[in-house]
C-alpha cells in the first residue's frame, strides 16, 4: 500500500503528486493510463506519451480524489490523466462556507 507523504513520478509525463489520503485503490495510481514510479527510483526522463483516452492531463496545486477516499495533490502538472486503473480521478471541489447570519 502506497503511504502517506509518498511523492511518484509519471513514466509517460511530467505529472508528480504526493499522496495526501492513501487508501489501497491508489496501489494502481497511474498517470495517461501507464503506473506511476517513485520520484526516489532513479531520475529518468518521461518516456512515451499519455495512452489514447487519458490525456486530459492535470493542473499543478489541485488535489484529486476517487470514491475510497484516496487524495493526491498535483507538485507537477503533466499531460496524463490521472487514474486509479482505467477510472480517471476527479478534481476535489473546496466546500462553500456556511452562510453567516
Amino acid at each position: 500500500m502506497v503511504k502517506t507523504g509518498t511523492r511518484l513520478r509519471s513514466q509517460v509525463c511530467d505529472t508528480q503528486v504526493i499522496i495526501v489520503r492513501a487508501a489501497d485503490s491508489l496501489d494502481d495510481l497511474r498517470a495517461g493510463g501507464v503506473p506511476m514510479v517513485p520520484i526516489d527510483g532513479g531520475a529518468a526522463a518521461p518516456a512515451g506519451s499519455p495512452q489514447e483516452g487519458f490525456t486530459d492531463g492535470n493542473l499543478i496545486g489541485k488535489r484529486y480524489v476517487d470514491d475510497g477516499g484516496a487524495e493526491v495533490l498535483v507538485t507537477k502538472a503533466g499531460a496524463g490523466t490521472l487514474s486509479v486503473g482505467t477510472t480517471p480521478l476527479t478534481i476535489k471541489e473546496a466546500k462553500p462556507l456556511p452562510a453567516s447570519d
